[in-house]
């Protein structure tokens, strides 16, 4: 029988106190099991979003994600210290978030190149969460009013697995955090020598900073350390 969804106020409560979002993209894992690097974090992040893209491509591709997503949840459920704490999404694919809501997804984030985010959150049911990458004041605003849940923005730094060659830096981050009352997860080029600099929101969203690192739980520990600095 799949497990119902997490109640709405639970759900949005555990989003608020979220530290450390993973964004989920096996190719970065190099020649590991994916999911072994996954597992070997999960005790240590708050949040994991699928992100089933290759580089340079602009939407993912709906079986992929879900096939990974089921995966994901799998390995969550199985976990009783993280079944009701780490938060499942998927990137991009609005239905497969639908469709996979009764196993226990908890929503979808989409960008800017996505479909709208005021479609998403009209397509999804009020318990499923919308987040919404944002690049600049105005797009802080306008996901907002479209009814997002949270925001990513960035990138902070530079960054490769995004392609982008210049951040806009850790103070930016911090105005958007200050401007709006939903959580801010700063992403982009984020890693241990620099993810101290994002203390005072105590928030972020990596990737390689994990996937990739030689020890991925030590990664994770260390870098959600650093963002409780301001605790």
């Amino acid at each position: 029988m799949a497990r119902m969804p997490v109640p709405l106020p639970d759900r949005r409560q555990r989003l608020r106190d979220a530290r450390l979002m993973l964004l989920f993209t096996p190719s970065v894992c190099g020649a590991r099991d994916p999911l072994g690097v996954l597992e070997a974090a999960l005790g240590h992040v708050d949040i994991v979003q699928v992100r089933i893209k290759a580089p340079g491509e602009l939407h993912s591709h709906a079986r992929d994600v879900h096939d990974w997503t089921v995966r994901v949840l799998e390995l969550v459920e199985v976990r009783a210290d993280l079944r009701e704490r780490v938060l499942v999404l998927v990137d991009d694919c609005v239905d497969v978030a639908a469709v996979l809501a009764p196993r226990g997804c908890a929503g979808v984030h989409v960008g800017q190149d996505d479909l709208p985010a005021a479609d998403a959150r009209r397509l999804l049911d009020r318990e499923l969460l919308v987040g919404v990458s944002t690049h600049d004041m105005r797009q802080v605003e306008l996901a907002e009013e479209a009814g997002a849940d949270y925001l990513g923005f960035g990138p902070v730094h530079a960054t490769a697995t995004k392609g982008y060659q210049q951040g806009l830096g850790a103070e930016a981050a911090w105005i958007a955090q200050s401007s709006t009352a939903l959580p801010v997860f700063p992403i982009g080029g984020i890693s241990l020598e620099n993810a101290n600099e994002l203390a005072q929101i105590g928030r972020a969203a990596v990737s390689a900073a994990i996937l990739a690192a030689a020890d991925p739980a030590r990664a994770a520990r260390e870098l959600r350390a650093l963002l409780e600095d301001a605790d």
